[in-house]
């Protein structure tokens, strides 16, 4: 599997619209476009293998599922992770043989995003570092008190002038790398062999991330025992019964929409009894 300049620049086009604001907001840039889970299906498109897009997706999903920027504080750029952790992923499974369903997979496809995801922050302060120029431009236009001159500057701040920083943190380190990342994953081939220490080493540390994005989504949305129960109940279908995602994304529904019938009734206000029939009142017949 390699990846072509078209390949390449789309990827690269889809990595500016995941972070880019003025393209649809955040919620459908940053966190929707930007999730490995919805970019393993984007980039499996464009690299047609949408199976194995997706299943890398959800692998390196599982690692960021509860990850939060407060304050602005990114400990990993999913957007990197999804546009250039999700091909290099998939073009090193390929090469490696392995089986895009193990263990094995999963873990390099985790372990490979994470390693994206370090440089992936540092383009993503340069991209926020750059911005503070256009920025500085809108606070110029603003103190000079020129209406028309705000007109005109706060839309090229806003729409324009960002897309110069994301396409020289954005677009163009995901172009240049992913069309490297053949070189890359065949270097690796070579001198690092499959059943070598570092190779190991790797598969190992990827099998534990996920451990990590699950224990902080837990901390986050569990509350009392109650929730450890649901928890659990997925763990099992997972796990013990072999269910796959979809299969338990609908028993969940239908677990779901049981409790909302429950507390739907429950909810009612009581019927008020009528008044008790008295067997002397009654009419002999």
């Amino acid at each position: 599997m390699t990846i072509n300049i078209v390949q390449a620049i789309f990827l690269g086009l889809f990595a500016c619209l995941a972070s880019l604001p003025g393209m649809g907001g955040t919620t459908i840039g940053n966190y929707t476009l930007g999730r490995p889970l919805v970019g393993g299906l984007i980039v499996g498109i464009i690299m047609g293998n949408v199976g194995l897009g997706i299943i890398v997706g959800a692998a390196i999903q599982v690692v960021y599922i509860a990850l939060v920027t407060p304050g602005g504080t990114v400990s990993a750029d999913v957007r990197a992770v999804t546009y250039i952790g999700i091909p290099l992923a998939m073009m090193g499974i390929t090469a490696q043989g392995l089986d895009p369903n193990s263990a094995a997979a999963a873990g390099y496809a985790a372990s490979i995003g994470s390693a994206v995801g370090t440089l992936g922050t540092v383009l993503f302060y340069g991209t926020q570092t750059m911005n503070l120029v256009w920025q500085g431009i809108g606070w110029k236009a603003m103190d000079a008190g020129n209406w028309g001159n705000i007109k005109k500057t706060l839309p090229l701040v806003d729409y324009v002038f960002p897309w110069i920083s994301h396409i020289l943190f954005s677009f163009l380190p995901t172009v240049v790398i992913c069309m490297a990342g053949p070189t890359m994953v065949d270097l690796m081939k070579e001198y690092l062999p499959m059943d070598g220490l570092f190779m190991k080493t790797l598969f190992t540390v990827g099998s534990l991330l996920p451990t990590v994005g699950i224990a902080i989504l837990c901390r986050q949305v569990i509350d009392g025992w109650q929730d450890w129960v649901t928890f659990i109940v997925g763990f099992m279908l997972a796990a013990v019964l072999g269910m796959n995602l979809i299969a338990s994304a609908i028993v969940a529904v239908f677990v779901a929409l049981i409790n909302f019938e429950i507390k739907t009734i429950a909810a009612r206000p009581a019927v008020a009894a009528g008044p008790a029939l008295d067997d002397d009142d009654e009419e002999d017949i």
